[in-house]
């Protein structure tokens, strides 16, 4: 804990800074609570995302006899040409996300290739365009979880260091200036009888002085 001033301007500092502490505590804390939420949400969204991909693949099962006994069905004829990305916020976080994808097909001569190939071709661009989706929606738990931490990482310090190293200052500030005015209360106690004791001194000194002059 840092060095602080006892001083009255160094208590109304700390109770300031406590006050904002208590303010934005609230605000963290609902944030936080907000990205657990939604991180739990993408990640079941990209759970059932990969499950479709994982149809799909036992869909392409049927065609792998045909692709192992007709060399026709290259795996370059289905690319990715253009990813289409747009940006998200959640709880002030920006996001990628998924708009869809558009594919290049490579050439081959619709009259020599059997009608499979269209086909299988069509179901490779959905498993394509699953795994982009599913790609950007762990890029989206990852900035979520970044944020996640520096969140929590904010409210346990505010919970756990600043708002109990201000209330722990306010209260030695206050403890040591209540015992300043003790002091100083007693100081002109002191103070106070001892200008009545010297008062009546002086006033013993006068009156004794006064007797012992003869009257003419």
């Amino acid at each position: 804990m840092a060095k602080i001033k006892l001083t009255k301007n160094e208590q109304k500092a700390q109770k300031d800074a406590l006050k904002m502490y208590q303010r934005y505590l609230p605000t963290l804390t609902l944030k936080k609570q907000q990205l657990q939420t939604e991180i739990r949400t993408i990640e079941s969204e990209a759970i059932s995302v990969r499950k479709q991909r994982e149809a799909l693949e036992k869909e392409f099962e049927v065609w792998i006899a045909v692709f192992g006994e007709e060399n026709v069905f290259l795996p370059n004829i289905v690319t990715v040409s253009n990813i289409r990305k747009g940006i998200g916020n959640i709880a002030g976080v920006k996001i990628p996300t998924y708009q869809g994808a558009d594919f290049a097909r490579g050439d081959y001569d619709l009259y020599e290739t059997p009608l499979w190939v269209d086909m299988a071709a069509d179901c490779m661009e959905k498993a394509l365009s699953l795994d982009l989706e599913a790609e950007v929606l762990d890029e989206q738990v990852r900035l979520l979880r970044k944020e996640l931490l520096t969140t929590s990482q904010r409210v346990n310090l505010f919970e756990k260091v600043k708002i109990p190293e201000a209330k722990e200052n306010i209260k030695k500030i206050s403890v040591y200036l209540g015992d300043q005015d003790t002091s100083a209360v007693v100081r002109s106690k002191i103070s106070k009888k001892k200008i009545e004791q010297r008062d009546a001194a002086a006033a013993a000194a006068a009156l004794a002085n006064g007797e012992g002059v003869a009257v003419v």
